[in-house]
């Protein structure tokens, strides 16, 4: 079987992701970063995917390199979590340029030493993600990995990133048929003890289980289903 590092935060897309992978006959080293990140809450969720599919599983510390990069409510915290609508492309407080250079960096770091036959990472069809967040990206970091462990790693390494061509209620759709555990997924940005419904990762979330056509047991303060339908 293949072995492959997962980059699995415990959010709803890399946790359907591990899943998938695992339905593939994927023996999976699930790889969680703390980068500093305010809803630290989801690794929690992280250990417990990688405990239902029998998969060992690390979190990486770059809580010094987090906070560095100011900027971002994911990782500043005099920068609010806004509320529902998403900022255009380029502006949005919600993204952390670079973060997924630095988690795929580490990934690989670990497949060579684990002599892993793939990285994986649980992007998706987003128009509106972050610039590294899509399949342009991922080919130009592939082709900078082939050549940054070219000698060292196995001879067959590859970046896979099987949700990609998925919007978010696809992955829903995909999650469900797969048994995923919905209510063991976090995705708000806040962090607290229940997802806030109000932010714009909460806000995609509840759109995603509307859009497939499947119940959403998530717990919300405050949920913006009415308003979807």
């Amino acid at each position: 079987m293949p072995k492959t590092i997962a980059i699995v935060s415990g959010g709803l897309d890399s946790v359907t992701m591990a899943y998938h992978l695992r339905s593939e006959g994927h023996t999976l080293h699930l790889l969680s970063v703390d980068y500093g990140q305010r809803n630290l809450v989801e690794h929690r969720f992280a250990a417990k995917a990688a405990e239902a599919l029998g998969a060992q599983h690390d979190v990486v510390d770059l809580r010094p390199v987090g906070k560095l990069m100011h900027g971002s409510s994911l990782t500043d915290p005099t920068v609010e979590v806004p509320n529902r609508k998403r900022a255009s492309p380029g502006g949005s407080p919600n993204v952390v340029p670079n973060r997924n250079a630095l988690l795929l960096s580490v990934a690989f770091a670990l497949a060579v030493a684990e002599k892993a036959t793939a990285v994986a990472i649980g992007v998706i069809d987003d128009p509106q993600a972050a610039p590294d967040s899509n399949v342009a990206f991922l080919d130009a970091f592939f082709a900078m990995e082939k050549i940054a462990t070219d000698g060292y790693a196995h001879p067959g390494l590859v970046l896979t990133a099987p949700l990609a061509a998925l919007p978010k209620s696809g992955v829903v759709a995909l999650g469900e048929g797969l048994g995923v555990p919905w209510t063991e997924t976090w995705t708000c940005m806040r962090g607290g003890e229940l997802h806030c419904g109000e932010c714009a990762s909460c806000w995609d979330r509840q759109e995603a289980f509307e859009g497939a056509g499947v119940t959403d047991p998530t717990a919300y303060q405050t949920s913006a289903s009415k308003e979807l339908l």
